[in-house]
């Protein structure tokens, strides 16, 4: 047998950088919302996470327990991800600028985020993770009533009225997002211009008590 010379080093190849736990774990998330994001939860497979990235099937259960748990660690991630975005944005003092600047974090994040709005909105048959985008959407409205009761109440409305109101709100700004993340134009800006001028000037020609009864003329 040859014995190697002293000064002889082992191949690159045979170099693996190991990972630290951490490490490990953050690597999995990242493929695992690509994949997530195109796939969605049922197309993608622990099979395809592991061997993506370059490790066996059991490291993956080791960190997160299994596709579930990988799930809704990538979910709570984009949640808390946009929802903080939009918290932010409500620190406005001028009730206009917290709606436009609510409404700009919100397409921001569709814009900077795809895969992550893509997985919120898509939703997923995990148990452990239904109606994630739903219960987002009224996290979010909950926030947006404290704009709306203080609107209210200078304007003399009910302020109980606040949580249909911001509802209505939050459910037009996420259907424009979800068609704004096809089409991807006109402008973040400009969308956000139009959602503001919807709301604010929707807002601002309140009726106190609004009526669908049909005027009767003549």
């Amino acid at each position: 047998m040859q014995i190697p010379a002293s000064g002889d080093t082992p191949a690159v190849n045979d170099v693996r950088v190991r990972m630290s736990g951490r490490e490990r774990r953050e690597q999995l998330i990242k493929i695992s919302r690509t994949l997530f994001a195109k796939k969605g939860f049922d197309g993608t497979s622990i099979e395809e996470i592991a061997q993506r990235a370059s490790v066996s099937k059991p490291v993956v259960y080791e960190h997160f327990g299994g596709k579930e748990g990988l799930y809704a660690v990538v979910v709570d991630r984009e949640v808390q991800n946009l929802l903080g975005r939009i918290t932010r944005g409500l620190g406005a003092e001028h009730p206009r600028w917290k709606l436009i600047q609510a409404a700009e974090a919100f397409l921001t994040y569709v814009e900077d985020e795809p895969d992550g709005f893509t997985i919120l909105v898509r939703g997923s048959t995990s148990p452990t993770a239904s109606g994630t985008f739903a219960s987002l959407l009224g996290d979010v409205a909950s926030q947006v009533e404290y704009v709306l009761e203080e609107e209210f109440s200078e304007r003399g409305f009910d302020k109980k009225l606040a949580p249909l109101y911001s509802r209505a709100l939050v459910g037009m700004v996420a259907q424009v997002g979800l068609w704004w993340l096809d089409t991807g134009k006109p402008k973040r800006t400009s969308v956000a211009a139009h959602l503001v001028n919807v709301a604010w000037n929707g807002l601002g020609h309140l009726e106190a008590n609004p009526s669908i009864d049909i005027p009767k003329h003549g």
